[in-house]
């Protein structure tokens, strides 16, 4: 008897340049960065997650990109003052604070910071969330945050696939001057940006995804398809959280076990086993902490916290 199959599954292939645990990978992007940049901190590789803060555009990533790599030092004109707070038109309202100086010390410390880390990054991964953005009128220059701004002080504007595809020549270009033999990961952010429209959140990613295969040579830079999974695999609303636009944990998790499968070292998944024990017993609450059990039971959590210490210099 023949069994027909309701569902069109997306297989990857595994990539030869994978991530072991002396990898160091740097995350840059949307929000869907921010999920998967949770997902290698909880199995404690070494991450650098969005050292701007949440950046949608192709545009907000190079401009970010560039300053980390030139280490821009950033001074009070390149602040505004709006609602009682400091902002930078470049960074994500986490960066922003009462006085100016805390501003300037939080983006100075993080550029350093993140200059080094990427010297040192061997994957780098680009998460693309939209291909509008803001043009600031007064400044001329495309913003990474309009910070509640009133629209009339910005133009929008779509990105042309030429432009993403040069915006992306110029991140794979810094990227590799800071250093050759980083691998750029591209994925686009399968998050739905309805407040364009539904028509143009289509029309948008559309055009990253041209842009995208545009770059990529499948030898230093490549495609991890992340909105298909979403749109093509995955393919319902069971998958999304109640706004109906952002993926849930579900499809997060799902996403997360391909790119394992994809671009994670076979020697790491021992140790994320490993790391998955320590992580659940760190969270679990003794009935009585004074019993002999469970001064048992947090002994051998230190022998096994040890053990991932001295082998993989990972800490918890």
């Amino acid at each position: 008897m023949s069994t027909q199959t309701f569902r069109t599954v997306l297989k990857t292939n595994p990539q030869k340049k994978q991530i072991s645990y002396d990898a160091h990978i740097a995350l840059l992007g949307s929000c869907f960065s921010e999920n998967i940049g949770d997902k290698f901190a909880y199995f404690k590789f070494d991450t650098l997650t969005n050292p701007y803060g949440i950046l949608f555009h192709p545009l907000a990533i190079e401009k970010a990109l560039t300053e980390i790599t030139e280490q821009k030092e950033y001074l009070q004109k390149d602040l505004f003052f709006h609602n009682e707070l400091w902002h930078s038109f470049q960074h994500h309202s986490d960066f922003s604070a009462p006085t100016a100086a805390e501003v300037l010390n939080k983006i100075n410390r993080e550029i350093e910071t993140s200059k080094q880390f990427l010297k040192d990054a061997s994957h780098v991964v680009i998460t693309l969330g939209t291909a509008w953005y803001y043009e600031h009128l007064q400044s001329q220059t495309a913003v990474g945050n309009c910070h509640k701004i009133p629209q009339k002080a910005f133009s929008k504007k779509l990105l042309r696939v030429s432009e993403i595809v040069s915006s992306l020549q110029n991140i794979q270009k810094k990227v590799q001057q800071n250093n050759p033999s980083a691998i750029l990961i591209f994925t686009l952010s399968p998050v739905r940006h309805l407040k364009d429209g539904m028509v143009e959140n289509s029309l948008s990613k559309a055009h990253l995804l041209a842009g995208i295969h545009q770059v990529t040579d499948q030898k230093t830079s490549f495609y991890f398809p992340a909105y298909e999974i979403v749109m093509d695999d995955l393919r319902d609303y069971r998958f999304f959280d109640k706004d109906l636009v952002h993926p849930n944990e579900t499809a997060v998790d799902y996403i997360w076990k391909q790119f394992q499968e994809t671009w994670m070292h076979p020697n790491t998944v021992d140790v994320q086993k490993q790391i998955v024990a320590v992580q659940k017993a760190l969270r679990h609450k003794a009935l009585d902490e004074g019993s002999e059990a469970h001064k048992k039971f947090l002994k051998e959590l230190e022998v096994k916290k040890e053990l991932l210490k001295k082998k993989y210099h990972i800490d918890f």
